[in-house]
């Protein structure tokens, strides 16, 4: 499956964006407005104005629309949140090329919120996959203590964690090291 550069950026963002919501015991990761600031330049998401409580609360509202997304059971399912989010972000493919990148498309109107422009652009990100028949590829960490979103790029579709080198290391070696104890006796 061919990924450009602003889808891979969009699915990035998206995945980074549901990854913000609080857990069992963690923190919102967008807490307040200087936190959407900062996850907005962060993501270098451009033409999105002065950011404010309202921005804050919508953009929490698609994040959770999102979410719905990485644990819908079929691809309908998925389709129906994507459409939804698309359709109400107000669609308008535009091509650009701004900020030193080379040709894209932007999916969001000009002067969108950051909500509305998060909704196109992601969604239609997500859109991709579930065209592509991929959606498969939206996944949750299968670590018991780690639900945080990823999109599944390996080439055999067999990523199980959001990153192998914490999640996926601390379950391996949680099972070596029962293996272990089990066989001392």
């Amino acid at each position: 499956m061919l990924i450009t550069h602003d889808t891979r950026c969009a699915l990035d963002t998206v995945v980074d964006l549901v990854n913000t919501a609080p857990e069992d015991d963690t923190s919102d990761g967008l807490a307040d407005v200087a936190a959407l600031h900062d996850f907005v330049r962060n993501h270098e998401i451009s033409d999105v104005g002065v950011l404010t409580e309202h921005d804050l609360a919508e953009v929490r509202r698609i994040r959770a629309r999102f979410a719905t997304v990485f644990a819908a059971p079929d691809a309908p399912s998925a389709a129906a949140v994507i459409n939804e989010l698309v359709a109400a972000a107000g669609t308008t493919p535009r091509l650009t090329d701004h900020d030193g990148y080379d040709w894209h498309v932007h999916y969001f109107a000009p002067g969108a919120s950051v909500a509305d422009h998060l909704a196109a652009d992601c969604g239609m990100a997500l859109a991709f996959f579930v065209v592509a028949g991929e959606r498969e590829r939206l996944r949750r960490c299968e670590a018991p203590d780690c639900r945080r979103a990823f999109v599944d790029l390996s080439r055999n579709r067999s990523r199980r964690y959001c990153d192998s080198r914490t999640c996926g290391n601390r379950l391996h070696v949680a099972a070596y090291r029962a293996r272990r104890k089990e066989a001392a006796g």
